[in-house]
C-alpha cells in the first residue's frame, strides 16, 4: 500500500518524495510544469519555512507561502 499524498511543505529538510499532484490556478500550474515540477518527478526539501527551497532536477527553486498553487507529494515505500 502506498502512502497518502501530502503537501510539499510537510517534508523535512533532506527528505525526498515524488510529486503526486500540482493543483492551483492554470497559469501557476503551467509555470510550475515549465520548471519541471511534473507528476512522478522526485523533489527534495532543502529548507523549510517561507520561502521554502526545494531541489528539483538539479536546480533549486524557492516557493513562497500564499502562492496560488499546491504541490502534493508521496514518499516512496520502504521495503
Amino acid at each position: 500500500m502506498s502512502p497518502e499524498a501530502f503537501p510539499l511543505q510537510f517534508l523535512a529538510p533532506g527528505q525526498t518524495a515524488d510529486i503526486d499532484q500540482v493543483l492551483g490556478d492554470p497559469d501557476s500550474v503551467h509555470r510550475l510544469l515549465e520548471m519541471g515540477m511534473r507528476v512522478g518527478h522526485q523533489i527534495e526539501m532543502v529548507q523549510t519555512g517561507d520561502p521554502c527551497i526545494v531541489r528539483l532536477g538539479g536546480h533549486k527553486l524557492c516557493i513562497r507561502d500564499g502562492s496560488h498553487f499546491q504541490v502534493l507529494v508521496r514518499t516512496r515505500d520502504v521495503a
